[in-house]
């Protein structure tokens, strides 16, 4: 079967990696994913991840810090997973390169968009790390820049809800969930899904979206491979 989707840019949380932990690294959780991304790749997906570092970090929530600093060290936080994905991802037998926004030369490559390009074509897997490489801006619009700028065909955005509510389904058992809708009602309607920097650069690059639950790692294969998972999120979506 030929993958839906020839590049794909995945967009893990920092959460995520820490399972029921809520901190740190959580290789019991982390194997999984790596595994499907290694069944997308050997399916001859092209592969970019952005991941967030809120197992690490969540400096900006305590306000008891000067927001700049608070996000570099976000930024620092996100290269420490970039680093942990891409061992356990070498471990199962893919090729990876780390690109990071702000400079590690030491311990990975600087984020250069043409260099990305050719990563791809070589079939290694690229991590970028570092967020946009400046404060304010969220992880999520990282994934969103880094999805326009190699040209990817789908934003994949793994989280721990199985796709968009209309509200919070942990807190109300009326949530209504969407199968389809338009950034465009995201923003207006000020839905949970990104920020709203992340969900108009999508809008405004024509970048589709797809939200599904990561409880299930191999739904990065089925959303990948053109399967029915999660929420589908475009420009034009029926509602």
């Amino acid at each position: 079967m030929e993958p839906k989707y020839k590049r794909i840019l995945l967009k893990l949380s920092g959460e995520a990696l820490a399972g029921t932990k809520k901190t740190g690294l959580d290789y019991d959780v982390i194997t999984p994913i790596c595994q499907s991304i290694k069944k997308c790749a050997d399916a001859g997906v092209e592969i970019a991840i952005v991941v967030g570092g809120g197992n690490f970090w969540r400096g900006r929530s305590s306000g008891a810090m000067d927001r700049t600093r608070a996000d570099h060290i976000g930024m620092l936080a996100t290269s420490m997973n970039a680093l942990a994905l891409a061992d356990v991802l070498e471990s199962l037998g893919c090729q990876v390169r780390v690109q990071t926004a702000i400079s590690m030369t030491q311990i990975a490559e600087p984020y250069i968009r043409n260099r990305a390009m050719r990563h791809f074509e070589k079939g290694r897997i690229v991590i970028f790390g570092c967020g946009t490489g400046n404060p304010f801006f969220s992880t999520d619009t990282a994934a969103a820049l880094r999805a326009a700028e190699i040209e990817a065909d789908i934003l994949l955005k793994a989280t721990m809800v199985d796709g968009v509510y209309d509200k919070d389904p942990n807190r109300y058992d009326d949530a209504v969930k969407f199968d389809t809708l338009s950034f465009s009602r995201v923003l207006s309607g000020h839905l949970a899904v990104m920020d709203s920097t992340a969900a108009t650069l999508c809008r405004d690059n024509n970048m589709p979206m797809i939200v599904f639950d990561l409880a299930r790692p191999d739904n990065i294969l089925d959303a990948a491979m053109g399967k029915t998972v999660g929420t589908l999120v475009c420009g034009d979506a029926e509602e």
